[in-house]
């Protein structure tokens, strides 16, 4: 591969003779247990993380590790190419796992061509998809936009320190690919806002057998609070509403004179969302002496495809086609950091990263085959980007 002109075709050829060296990168990077709460061993990944990428890329024109406060730090490097506007790639390396898990669930290559362990598919096949894609271009000498890497170490927690930086960033860029696994082979044009919000109940204290009356429980308004939570939901709108977790009292003698309940929200548009927000600030009791507050709120917004966002959609379904199958769309329930790209009204296309399934569960698990070819179409829309 020595000519600008080379085809996707080729492209793809190039990165399917390197399919062993991106799997063995996947290993690698599985290999560093990363948990959003473990700084010691987020800081060791995110030093082993930098040096993998110069070595595959080469010396960036820039690179930065934004420090944080009790989160992961943010890596943030730039490789030059032709233009002066970047195309975005964002991805985390952190995982839900605890340290530790890696003893007894090591990667492992299995039988029917999968690959397992924790955080291969979420999202660390992600990092290498973007990586290998820039270099199968530098390798070729194929022009290509100025690309822009930012993996944060703090997305399975809600991103709360990396979020202004990729908001920076993306607000900078041509377009903004987001390295999230996809949905098989196809990738997450729309993904509902995710919120969290704890609904904190005070009531009155008393014996609960001499005094049952004096009391006011916290307990029993939480318990007529919730029904209205599980009414509002909406399935057909695409509006969920989880109550997670509940504690509350202190024994089983005393009227409860606090508890609390937080819940998972999740809404597929901003109306629904504003719908729900509303339902939860209305939130009373009969009692009047039981005070009701609620804290929390939407952690994400949610992604929808839009106009900006449209064009770059259609690119890669098209390049798609020409390596296999055309990509579909998909709708899906979590949320990702490409919700506060699409927040903002920026071109973002997310779940390019990898193939496979089990995302947050034991069966997480990449498809191998489709580690060269989500390569081969990520390269393939940077190519796209040359004079955009």
């Amino acid at each position: 591969m020595t000519s600008a002109a080379v085809s996707l075709t080729e492209i793809h050829t190039w990165t399917k003779t390197h399919a062993g060296a991106m799997v063995a990168d996947i290993e690698m990077l599985v290999n560093y247990e990363t948990p959003s709460r473990g700084l010691d061993l987020l800081n060791t990944a995110a030093a082993a993380i930098e040096n993998w990428m110069r070595e595959r890329l080469g010396e960036p024109e820039f690179a930065v590790r934004h420090q944080t406060h009790g989160y992961g730090d943010v890596i943030d490097m730039g490789f030059a190419g032709t233009g002066e506007t970047p195309v975005l790639m964002v991805g985390h390396y952190d995982t839900v796992w605890p340290a530790g898990t890696l003893a007894g669930w090591p990667f492992t290559i299995r039988g029917d061509g999968t690959a397992t362990g924790p955080g291969a598919y979420d999202m660390k096949a992600g990092l290498v998809t973007a990586v290998w894609a820039l270099r199968a271009l530098r390798e070729a000498g194929i022009p290509h936009p100025p690309v822009r890497f930012i993996f944060n170490g703090d997305e399975e927690i809600g991103s709360p320190a990396s979020r202004p930086v990729i908001e920076q960033a993306a607000a900078r860029a041509k377009a903004t690919l987001v390295l999230e696994p996809g949905v098989g082979w196809d990738v997450k044009t729309e993904r509902k806002g995710v919120g969290a919000f704890t609904v904190s109940v005070t009531g009155v204290e008393s014996h609960a057998g001499n005094e049952p009356l004096a009391g006011a429980s916290a307990i029993h308004a939480l318990a007529e609070l919730i029904p209205v939570l599980v009414e509002a939901q909406d399935h057909a709108a695409g509006t969920t509403i989880n109550v997670g977790v509940i504690e509350g009292g202190t024994t089983r003698n005393v009227v409860a004179g606090r508890a609390h309940c937080v819940a998972d929200v999740r809404a597929s548009t901003a109306l629904e969302a504003e719908r729900v927000e509303g339902v939860f600030a209305a939130l009373a009791v009969r009692d009047p002496r039981i005070s009701v507050q609620i804290s929390g709120g939407w952690n994400r917004p949610p992604m929808q495809l839009t106009e900006a966002s449209r064009p770059l959609w259609e690119m890669a379904r098209d390049l798609s086609g020409m390596l296999r199958e055309p990509l579909a769309g998909i709708s899906v329930g979590g949320g990702s950091d490409a919700n506060f790209i699409a927040g903002l009204g920026l071109p973002v296309l997310d779940g390019l990263g990898a193939s496979g399934g089990g995302p947050h569960a034991r069966h997480e698990h990449v498809v191998l085959a489709d580690v060269p070819d989500r390569a081969a179409l990520v390269a393939g829309v940077l190519r796209r980007h040359v004079g955009a």
